[in-house]
């Protein structure tokens, strides 16, 4: 079966919200950094008529939405595909969520974890609480922003890590791992998406003012990755269609592009002659054998029900396992004189 491969980065903000760019801006600063696809999520705004593709990037429009008289803040809800405005759902994530299923669409939690800073109110964290909940089709388990605000702990801070910020970018939260190890080993089907949250705002710093970050540096960095049966035709609905579908059945992983380029990243399994690939189930008619293909040379990782249960070092990785549940992939690189999170697959379901 022949397999296509795109990259895109599936939370954006424009200046329909709290963001500094328009579409179109968008648009060129993904394609600079060469994505192929854009998903412009703003907050509680959802904006018709601006999808379209510019040269080889397809730009898509979703919403983040979330109930804007909670204090603190919490629940942000990454919407897709549910070609309608639902922010008036949302003081009731369950009652949200439910919204988007019956519209067609799919969601996943934006930034499931956060930490913030006391810095700046701009810095708070805004988690996902309310865990009760369920129909939701992914986590976002890596927020390249989140991330960040995690860092800003004082002044001095902000201001090594608004000019050096690889030095502290690590991974996603080991909270938001757990979580979702957690909920897998429940029985949930969780998809993996990563985002940059770009917003491309300024900020001052005394005299010292800067874009952290601009739109293009951060696509360059955190990026979902898809697979697709199909290639992309250059058809609007086509092409959002493949998209959408990898998104929300899991054929995804998240990669730290700036490390190195996780284009090429392959994980499948096979049980004599059932196959599957990340985000499928895998009907068991014997012993599963699971093989992972790196780019390039890594830490590699086979977790299994939140335990990880084989490790290998290079480009490949093959285990054979009896037991059913959920595996998916964790691998590492060294980057400036440390462990960096590097790729992060979603599962594939062994029953």
């Amino acid at each position: 079966m022949s397999l296509y491969e795109y990259v895109g980065n599936p939370h954006v903000h424009t200046s329909y919200s709290d963001g500094t760019a328009i579409h179109t801006e968008i648009a060129q600063a993904a394609a600079k950094a060469k994505l192929d696809y854009v998903i412009v999520t703003d907050h509680n705004v959802w904006v018709d008529g601006c999808e379209r593709h510019y040269g080889q990037l397809l730009l898509l429009v979703g919403e983040e939405i979330h109930d804007v008289r909670r204090r603190p803040q919490a629940n942000h809800l990454l919407v897709y595909q549910a070609e309608a405005e639902l922010a008036r759902q949302a003081s009731d994530p369950q009652t949200l969520i439910n919204a988007v299923n019956e519209q067609g669409g799919f969601c996943c939690l934006a930034h499931p974890f956060e930490y913030g800073s006391s810095f700046s109110p701009d810095l708070m964290p805004i988690p996902w609480v309310d865990w009760d909940v369920n129909g939701y089709a992914g986590f976002e388990i890596w927020n390249y922003m989140s991330e960040f605000k995690a860092l800003v702990r004082n002044r001095l801070a902000a201001l090594f890590y608004a000019y050096f910020p690889a030095t502290g970018i690590t991974g996603p939260f080991r909270a938001t791992l757990y979580q979702w190890d957690r909920l897998l080993t429940q029985g949930k089907r969780i998809a993996a998406i990563g985002g940059a949250d770009a917003h491309g705002n300024s900020y001052t710093l005394g005299p010292l003012k800067r874009t952290v970050f601009p739109y293009a540096y951060l696509f360059r960095c955190v990026n979902t990755h898809i697979i697709t049966e199909r290639p992309f035709n250059g058809e609007l609905a086509h092409d959002k269609e493949l998209v959408y579908d990898a998104l929300r059945a899991g054929h995804t992983w998240v990669g730290y592009d700036l490390l190195a380029p996780t284009a090429g990243f392959r994980f499948h399994a096979r049980s004599i002659t059932n196959e599957a690939i990340l985000g499928d189930e895998l009907v068991r008619t014997g012993a599963t054998k699971f093989f992972v293909q790196t780019p390039h040379a890594g830490n590699i990782h086979l977790v299994h029900n939140g335990r990880v249960v084989a490790r290998a070092r290079g480009q490949q990785l093959q285990y054979t396992s009896a037991e059913p549940g959920p595996y998916r992939v964790e691998v590492y690189r060294t980057y400036r004189m440390g462990r960096r999170g590097w790729i992060f697959s979603s599962p594939i379901y062994v029953t």
